[in-house]
């Protein structure tokens, strides 16, 4: 997997004619299919305003974008028009920009506007970690389509979602904006948000275009460090990290996004084998493929470009249309045109397919937004109602010793709660990075959320407890569209006195509710950390607490798993929130209470503690099998099995599997199978059940993984009831990337079979494929 390039300083005319015929090749031959508006006015514009049209300007100066072009964004605008501006949320703002474009600029070409529409724009749904654990790729597709008709209603046409990176290491920050450590759970994911950002054609008016991103290997970065070189073989490549972005084109994705880091030493932005062989030739993809911010001109930082004309060069010639923000394509591609190392045609390619997205969103028609009917659109009532229930869905029971879980809320049992912590009284922070840097209505905090849930029945307390800061400030706080915030920093006699007033309040009351985790800039971009324990007191708060002897609920607000193995062996309830929205308060307080039961389930492997990251469940087996009779751990201090599995999630009701049967012992290589399952709710309330199916080839040209996910169902069951549920188990399941063949196969050997609540399931049956 290496880029295509010369090392030499010198080329001959012969080279030259090569490397343009390469670079012909690598992008998408559009024109015989192309939009008659769009070829009409390729006709129509000049070098420079077609140049424009690759370009993506900062809706605030950064310095990058001043260094290579020196003339502000707007002037930019008005000269030459431009493909898209970012980082602009104002519908007022939008609107001016798009008047400058549309009255002031030679052909009154429209201006895309992008943001980063990653779980909401005014309503803000759970984090995408979050949604991934409700394992309901419908309830994620309806809440990324409330997303879309707030952000067309205010202007933004085109989301950065979604994020699709496997993530199998809680250090790297980015593991929120995911659906965690499965390819295949992460490939439905990728669908259901790409059909609801877009729906079955981004050309209705309240849908946006999807930008699938980053791509790609992004969230393998060496020890979890965000922006870090990734290393990943080929082989992993194509059965982990690519499904999900294959998910998306196959749904339709109207644009893809490149990473940042190095993959393999070839950065992302420039590297032939992903943007070619993969994303055009392998795939056929007909979008077009914008850089990540600054990603252009980071090619010179990262050693692999030797200054801004080698990297206009290097990204352009791999098949990236759009530069984002670093001004680098407005400074170098026309020189690059003059010495004829790219040509015209190659240059109306790469503007063709962002024209004609600018034409299907009916843009040239309606440019501009209708102030008047927005707050229409983000006040409706039904999208807060869905957010609330997307939370409630989403939340994950991790513990719940002796029906700790749910609490009363009548008075009768319980006269008093203690709310503590420092994310118990927040509001932002439960919105998550994104939430907090575009255009977020009200948030309920978890605190509101009881109390309004009690109401005059329980008296409730509020302690904060000890601020949680990041040692090392975040570049997001203080970005003119950011609302996060640090936690202000204490002395010494501070700390003490907020811990003791915490625990005073917890002795008052007879239950504790501890809300503890992540401020929203601890987990997101450039928001890894190198330890996962609670930080900033909070392990302290939750022993004091716990040692008095009353009830506890630990609530946690987070982004990635957290090291919790002293409270799941002493605290009776934990509950997994992630950042739930604008309404989590409301929904954390429904699941509290009982008013809600919660269904979700874990879409990462839980880590016991930060030195068995990197986790995950679908590893291959090895000379001593972990179920080995004699088998104890991988570490001599410590089990090497996670503390919470992947796919793991408690309810308020408990379920069996039985039943299980497979349509045939033995089937035909190309051939699909039939398994089915009946699920049991044995326990006393309705809840939902997470049917889970995981396979296993025993032999075959290369090792496979313990298990592999493929396929589930949340269903929801009466108390008592029994439902018998179905799953296909064809080709698209069966089969791999072989690194002995270097192709796609399903290969005729063994398989096993189980189904359950998590990846450890024990229901088993086999079969055999034959030739």
């Amino acid at each position: 997997m290496s880029g295509e390039h010369s090392t030499s300083e010198s080329f001959s005319v012969s080279h030259f004619a090569v490397l343009i015929l390469l670079a012909q090749l690598c992008l998408p031959h559009l024109s015989a299919q192309s939009h008659p508006r769009a070829s009409d006015l390729l006709k129509q514009m000049t070098l420079e305003e077609k140049i424009a049209q690759l370009s993506q300007l900062p809706g605030f100066p950064i310095g990058e974008f001043k260094e290579q072009v020196g003339t502000p964004p707007e002037e930019v605008v008005r000269k030459y028009g431009a493909g898209s501006v970012l980082w602009v949320s104002d519908p007022k703002e939008i609107n001016r920009w798009q008047h400058i474009a549309v009255d002031e600029s030679r052909l009154h070409i429209p201006i895309l506007f992008g943001l980063d529409v990653i779980h909401g724009y005014h309503t803000i749904f759970p984090a995408p970690i979050a949604m991934a654990s409700s394992w309901d790729p419908k309830m994620v597709e309806a809440a990324q389509s409330v997303a879309a008709r707030e952000a067309r209603a205010a202007g933004i046409e085109w989301t950065f979602g979604p994020m699709v990176d496997i993530a199998r290491d809680a250090r790297w920050g980015r593991m929120v904006e995911g659906a965690g450590e499965d390819p295949y759970l992460g490939a439905a994911m990728a669908r259901a948000q790409v059909r609801g950002f877009q729906g079955e054609d981004f050309t209705a008016p309240d849908r946006v275009m999807a930008c699938v991103k980053h791509f790609a290997g992004y969230g393998a970065a060496d020890g979890g460090r965000d922006y870090d070189s990734s290393y990943i073989p080929e082989e992993l490549m194509w059965n982990v990290y690519l499904p999900p972005f294959k998910a998306a084109v196959d749904a339709g994705v109207g644009s893809v996004m490149s990473a940042y880091m190095d993959l393999n030493d070839v950065p992302a932005t420039g590297n032939g084998w992903l943007m070619r062989d993969v994303l055009r030739d392998a795939w056929h993809f007909k979008g077009f493929v914008v850089s990540d911010a600054v990603a252009v001109h980071s090619l010179i930082t990262h050693g692999y470009a030797r200054d801004g004309e080698d990297a206009a060069y290097k990204a352009f010639g791999v098949g990236l249309n759009m530069d984002m923000a670093s001004g680098t394509y407005l400074k170098y591609l026309a020189s690059e045109v003059k010495q004829r190392r790219i040509s015209v045609q190659q240059v109306d390619e790469a503007v063709l397919p962002i024209l004609e997205a600018k034409i299907r969103l009916g843009l040239f028609e309606h440019p501009y937004i209708d102030e008047s009917r927005l707050q229409q659109v983000l006040n409706a009532p039904e999208h807060l109602e869905r957010a609330r229930k997307a939370a409630q869905r989403s939340v994950v029971l991790l513990r719940n010793e002796h029906g700790a879980l749910p609490l009363d809320k009548s008075g009768q049992k319980i006269k008093s709660v203690a709310v503590l912590g420092p994310l118990g009284d927040a509001e932002v922070d439960l919105l998550g990075m994104w939430g907090a840097i575009v255009k977020p209505g009200p948030s309920v905090s978890i605190l509101q959320g009881i109390k309004e849930k009690v109401g005059s029945n329980v008296r409730v307390e509020f302690a904060h407890g000890p601020n949680i800061r990041r040692n090392i400030a975040s570049m997001f706080e203080n970005i003119p569209m950011s609302l996060m915030k640090e936690q202000p920093s204490q002395s010494e006699e501070e700390v003490r006195k907020a811990m003791d007033d915490a625990v005073a309040a917890a002795k008052r009351c007879d239950v504790a509710v501890l809300v503890l985790g992540e401020i929203d800039l601890m987990s997101g971009e450039s928001a890894s950390r190198s330890s996962l324990k609670l930080s900033g007191g909070q392990e302290e708060l939750l022993e004091s607490v716990a040692a008095l002897g009353k009830p506890v609920v630990l609530v946690l607000v987070n982004g990635r798993p957290l090291d919790i193995s002293w409270a799941a062996e002493h605290v009776p309830a934990i509950l997994e929130a992630w950042y739930p929205g604008s309404q989590g308060g409301n929904s954390i307080a429904d699941v509290l209470f009982g008013d809600a039961n919660p269904g979700g389930h874990l879409p990462v492997s839980w880590p016991r503690s930060t030195g068995q990251v990197p986790i995950y469940y679908n590893h291959n087996r090895t000379q001593a099998p972990e179920d080995a009779p004699d088998f104890k751990s991988r570490y001599w201090d410590s089990p090497s099995s996670p503390l919470y599995p992947f796919g793991y999630g408690l309810s308020y009701t408990s379920f069996s599997f039985g039943n299980l049967r497979l349509s045939a012992a033995e089937a035909k290589v190309g051939s699909s199978l039939d398994v089915s399952v009946e699920v049991t709710n044995t326990g006393s309330r309705e809840g939902d059940a997470v049917a889970q199916l995981y396979i296993h080839q025993r032999a075959g040209s290369s090792s496979r993984p313990v298990r592999q996910l493929k396929g589930f169902q949340r269903v929801s069951l009466a108390a008592g009831a029994k439902q018998m549920i179905h799953f296909t188990l064809g080709p698209d399941e069966l089969q791999f990337w072989s690194p002995a063949k270097r192709q796609w196969v399903v290969e005729p050997e063994q398989f096993d079979v189980w189904i359950g609540e998590d990846s450890t399931a024990k229901l088993h049956e086999e079969f055999r494929l034959t030739q």
